[in-house]
């Protein structure tokens, strides 16, 4: 059994229990008629059976991928993580605008981005990330040390 095979499997009966969950699910406002259990009812249906399929089709419709993984794939696998996991960690003191400018900044260097275009992409993309949360989805994010300047 190859491992993407497991993990199919694996997903596909998580996915049955979710909808299992979902089934029972109750809301204690509605605002239409039927409510919100069929989204996720529908969802993990979807997903319980295109990973079901994956993990029974049969092998004649499989090949070996090669991943290419090296030392090199790995590190910068293992920095992507850490980038994304100090993301989470300085979300709150420093702020959406400028934890997301830091992560962008450096996933663009890792991703043998040119400095300058990474840092300018960084800004522009945070600040527009925010204004769009902000002003056309309502969504409150936290300004951290930017409230005394746009709060």
């Amino acid at each position: 059994m190859t491992m993407e095979r497991l993990f199919s499997g694996l997903m596909g009966l998580f996915s049955l229990f979710l909808i299992y969950l979902a089934i029972g699910y109750v809301a204690p406002i509605a605002y239409d008629p039927i409510g919100p259990r069929p989204y996720p009812i529908l969802i993990f249906s979807i997903m319980a059976l295109l990973t079901l399929v994956i993990a029974f089709r049969p092998a004649r419709f499989t090949k070996v991928i090669d991943l290419g993984y090296n030392k090199v794939v790995i590190r910068n696998l293992v920095l992507c993580v850490s980038a994304l996991l100090i993301y989470s960690l300085i979300f709150e003191p420093l702020g959406f605008v400028v934890a997301t400018m830091l992560m962008c900044f450096a996933l663009g260097l890792l991703f043998a981005g040119n400095p300058i275009k990474s840092l300018i992409f960084s800004v522009v993309i945070s600040i527009a990330l925010y204004a769009l949360f902000d002003m056309a989805l309502d969504v409150i994010l936290p300004l951290g040390i930017l409230s005394g300047i746009m709060g």
